[in-house]
């Protein structure tokens, strides 16, 4: 007896639908993700090997601006010394071939009492992170930041108008160094700066202060615009340096008034919200075939005029 179809025997061909049985199957799934995002691809283990180098420069940053900062080699052992940096430590390889460098860094530093130790030569390159020791480094100690307080209480000490210069974005030490050696230069009272993306007090910044730095104080702020903040709120005006200035530097109206002059980085100069923090912006009249000037003379010019108008 034939089997009837309508009475649930089997039934061959296409059937009507799947049911939802297939959905799955054809939903998609999804973007391909990025080959540094596979664990199992080659790119996954160099983006982790980039993130463990730069993690292991920023712990080496950080220890050398927080600190024992090491200066390295003959020439620059012998310069610290003769510039007055301020040291902790002499260390010199057993067996050195002495030279003049080698004998007036030892005798310098006998004379100014700073202690000298016999090293390895695997101990100078662990201590100065694999630098060109030639046998000798020196150990400075890390820098003793004031607070901005403490630069307003030196002018008032002195009974005089506080002159301070901030930097915004400097990065390179030798810059620090020539602007905390021309605010000595000009009747200054103090230099800060930011605490990140910044230049900090070491060996280089001394050097190149010419002994400056041990007569002018460093305040470093966490935060640079709440640092002009609170300057302003201490009746402090606050200008800052650019080629785009609301008026030229001779016809700067605060000159006699407490003041802070903001000198921003050469290439990039004033942050938007510094520029927004100070009182006004000022320009330097430079010839028109010069686009910039670096941020030491930069500041140095501006402190001198500062400077020059308090006398007259």
């Amino acid at each position: 007896m034939a089997s009837n179809s309508r009475s649930g025997g089997s039934k061959k061909g296409p059937t009507k639908g799947s049911g939802g049985k297939n959905r799955r199957s054809l939903r998609g799934k999804g973007p391909t993700p990025k080959a540094e995002d596979r664990v199992y691809h080659k790119a996954y283990r160099a983006a982790q090997n980039r993130k463990n180098q730069n993690a292991s420069a920023q712990a080496k940053r950080k220890k050398r601006e927080h600190g024992p900062n090491m200066v390295a080699g003959r020439n620059s052992v012998l310069e610290a010394l003769r510039e007055g940096v301020p040291a902790t430590t002499m260390y010199v390889a057993g067996r050195i071939d002495s030279d003049d460098r080698v004998r007036e860094s030892i005798t310098l530093a006998a004379q100014r009492g700073i202690s000298m130790l016999e090293a390895s030569r695997p101990d100078l390159d662990r201590l100065t992170d694999d630098a060109i020791h030639q046998g000798i480094a020196l150990q400075i100690p890390p820098y003793e930041y004031a607070a901005p307080s403490d630069l307003l209480e030196h002018a008032a000490d002195r009974a005089e108008t506080p002159l301070l210069v901030a930097l915004d974005g400097i990065t390179d030490p030798r810059n620090l160094g020539a602007i905390v050696r021309s605010t000595a230069a000009f009747g200054g009272h103090g230099v800060i700066i930011p605490e990140r993306r910044a230049a900090s007090m070491t060996a280089a910044a001394w050097k190149t202060s010419a002994g400056a730095a041990s007569r002018i104080r460093v305040a470093q702020v966490v935060n640079l615009a709440r640092a002009i903040d609170e300057l302003k709120k201490q009746n402090v005006f606050v200008v800052g340096l650019d080629t785009a200035g609301e008026v030229d530097l001779p016809e700067l109206t605060f000159s006699r008034d407490p003041l802070c002059i903001v000198v921003g980085s050469e290439g990039k100069g004033l942050s938007r919200l510094i520029s927004e923090k100070c009182d006004q912006i000022v320009s330097i009249p430079i010839a028109a075939s010069t686009e910039s000037l670096n941020a030491g003379i930069a500041a140095a010019v501006s402190l001198y005029e500062v400077a020059r108008a308090r006398r007259f």
